[in-house]
């Protein structure tokens, strides 16, 4: 068995998710977690922990009704550690402790971070951590304000910080029992907007956030900014006015759906009735998702606009160009790549649920698929009742969509090159 120095980088940080992930099962499972005279079963608790530390927020069981104050905080800190990353949280743990982080650490947090060099990474990672107190802090304070008037203090507190930590890190899990999620409070203007906020900024990326505060001109900002910004707004844009067109739903619900699908998985609206148009629109936001380096998932932004930009470029025969920079050929390679990878796992994914789940609609288990895939947690209703092999197929869904289909490749597939060039013969295309 290779030692933890031999390990490459995304081996370790394969094998930190899986331990955190086995850790939250196992506090879970422990009858101090769970209310009195509730019983929780072994794969919905491996569910429950996979969703929170992969930042998705499908739930088989309820929050709030299954889970006591303990097992809420349990939660509250599988999500936070899954969203901030293994990594960083151990490296924090490193530096709190005032030793010095190895090479071996730094390469680490190079590969989890999704950073170009190992520059400065002991800085980054404290930019990140108080990035993350400062907007979680804020949204907490912000939250309070609506849920101390439904709710006494001590509840209101615990529900405000449990929210904020759930929406910065894109992850759809609420602590208001029977699976209402933000339903009740689906015209509360300022919970929606605050909800709306964290969800943004946590999906654009640390990096991203910490030039904008740094640089404070879109001129200034470096060409991944400008794409994830350009492509952030797009996306709401386009998917608010979609959504509304579609379904009967305020402004406000559109804002935050086309908002909320990217990522992020709370719903103010029963997703389940939304019509099969509505859904498509919200499985092509889950798919595309948030942004390199922040807590959520999908095939990105940046992989989006690079897959539009050389489609674009090849069929006009010019360079594939964006803000007076050409893009390189191993970027639009390496985002070919990823998008074809996640389309194989979502149609396999879908298939065998359809094998396994034939009661339910393929737009229905396809909608789950992506859900899960694009680390979401929006659902039709139907995860409750899926069978433990479904709901394995899940797991694994949520588990390779938050690490990433070309990560989870590599882990098995990926070998130094041999140096060997052949010589090149062309095939008939289209």
């Amino acid at each position: 068995m290779k030692t933890l120095s031999k390990m490459r980088p995304v081996h370790i940080i394969t094998l930190g998710f899986a331990l955190l992930i086995i850790l939250g099962a196992i506090l879970l499972l422990l009858p101090l977690s769970a209310n009195e005279g509730v019983k929780v079963p072994v794969i919905d608790a491996f569910f429950t922990s996979t969703s929170a530390v992969c930042v998705t927020g499908l739930i088989a069981i309820d929050t709030a009704d299954t889970f006591n104050g303990f097992g809420q905080t349990v939660v509250a800190l599988l999500i936070q550690i899954g969203g901030l990353g293994v990594t960083s949280v151990g490296v924090a743990f490193i530096i709190l402790a005032g030793k010095k982080v190895t090479f071996k650490e730094r390469m680490v947090i190079k590969e989890a971070l999704n950073l170009d060099s190992m520059k400065g990474i002991v800085k980054t990672v404290k930019s990140v951590l108080l990035l993350t107190l400062c907007f979680e802090g804020i949204g907490a304070l912000l939250n309070f304000l609506v849920f101390s008037q439904d709710y006494p203090i001590p509840r209101a507190i615990g529900i405000s910080l449990f929210h904020s930590i759930a929406a910065f890190n894109n992850s759809g899990f609420d602590i208001l029992g029977g699976y209402r999620n933000l339903i009740p409070y689906q015209d509360n203007v300022l919970l929606n907007l605050t909800t709306c906020g964290l969800i943004i900024f946590g999906g654009l990326g640390f990096l991203v956030i910490k030039e904008i505060i740094h640089k404070r001109s879109f001129k200034k900002l470096s060409l991944h900014s400008k794409v994830v910004i350009v492509m952030t707004i797009s996306l709401l844009i386009i998917g608010t006015l979609l959504l509304k067109y579609t379904e009967d739903i305020t402004w406000l619900g559109a804002f935050f759906y086309s908002t909320s699908a990217r990522t992020a998985g709370f719903s103010t609206y029963p997703t389940g009735t939304f019509t099969n148009a509505g859904l498509f629109i919200l499985i092509l936001l889950m798919f595309i998702g948030a942004s390199p380096g922040s807590t959520g998932g999908g095939i990105k932004t940046t992989t989006a606009f690079a897959l539009i930009k050389s489609a674009y470029s090849m069929s006009t025969n010019k360079q594939c160009m964006a803000f007076k920079r050409k893009l390189p050929n191993d970027v639009i390679a390496k985002a070919f790549i990823i998008t074809f990878l996640s389309v194989v796992l979502v149609c396999v994914d879908t298939f065998l649920l359809c094998i396994l789940e034939p009661q339910y609609t393929f737009i229905q288990l396809l909608f789950e698929v992506v859900s899960a895939f694009g680390t979401v947690g929006l659902s039709t209703g139907i995860t409750p009742d899926l069978s433990v092999a479904s709901k394995v197929i899940i797991i694994l869904t949520m588990f390779t969509g938050r690490l990433g289909p070309l990560t989870i490749a590599t882990i098995w597939s990926y070998k130094p090159s041999s140096g060997i060039s052949y010589s090149e013969e062309n095939i008939n295309i289209g």
